[in-house]
């Protein structure tokens, strides 16, 4: 007869296994222990705390896009397209855009500039060490298979103020990509069938009474 599990073995046995985020292929994601930003290293015990951190922050990020959840009026919807700090502030803007580059495989963009203005509204130093770390993890590390395209001076930049992070780290990185979606997916969105049915739509919808 086997021996008697203790009641924190019972425990641990009893909880069921919870699977990480799925992976590109030959993009394996680290485990990074709290001396280690690069990634070189694994560390057993960190595993459920990122993955858990991670959760979180796709929570938050789910609470941003679902605020104001109302369908947009055809002046709103017009208005994005002479103006893309226009259409990135609104949530709904933010969606149909979304999906857009969703379907361009490069939804990563949006989400990363998601990321950073979450970490900038941050005040708790414990707070903003976790959300640097992982914005890092998820969108910065070359081992992610949602790395943003930054250029190595700005990578560099990033790479010197993981040691002592700040709210305001990503600043530059952020503006980067801001600046590569508005120059780059925003007129293809325009140009999309996703944003002119989007337009019709509201054009051929009955006026509210």
């Amino acid at each position: 007869m086997p021996p008697s599990l203790n009641s924190a073995e019972m425990r641990k046995r009893q909880q069921p296994h919870i699977e990480g985020p799925p992976q590109g292929p030959g993009h394996p994601r680290p485990n990074t222990c709290c001396l280690c930003w690069c990634g070189c290293c694994k560390c057993v015990w960190n595993e459920d705390r990122v993955e858990r951190s991670e959760r979180q922050t796709c929570t938050k990020m789910d609470s941003i896009e679902a605020t104001e959840e109302r369908p947009p009026t055809l002046d709103e919807v017009l208005s994005w397209s002479r103006s893309f700090e226009k259409m990135i502030h609104s949530p709904e803007g933010r969606d149909i855009f979304r999906e857009f580059l969703r379907s361009e495989y490069s939804e990563e963009n949006l989400l990363f500039w998601l990321a950073c203005e979450e970490l900038k509204k941050e005040t708790n130093p414990t707070a903003i060490e976790e959300k640097a770390r992982i914005i890092y993890e998820d969108y910065v590390s070359i081992l992610s298979p949602k790395e943003v395209s930054l250029d190595s001076r700005v990578r560099e930049g990033i790479n010197q103020s993981l040691a002592e992070p700040s709210s305001g780290m990503y600043e530059e990185a952020q503006l980067q990509i801001y600046t590569l979606m508005h120059r780059d997916s925003f007129p293809r969105f325009l140009n999309s069938a996703l944003y002119r049915n989007l337009v019709e739509s509201k054009q051929s919808a009955p006026p509210d009474i």
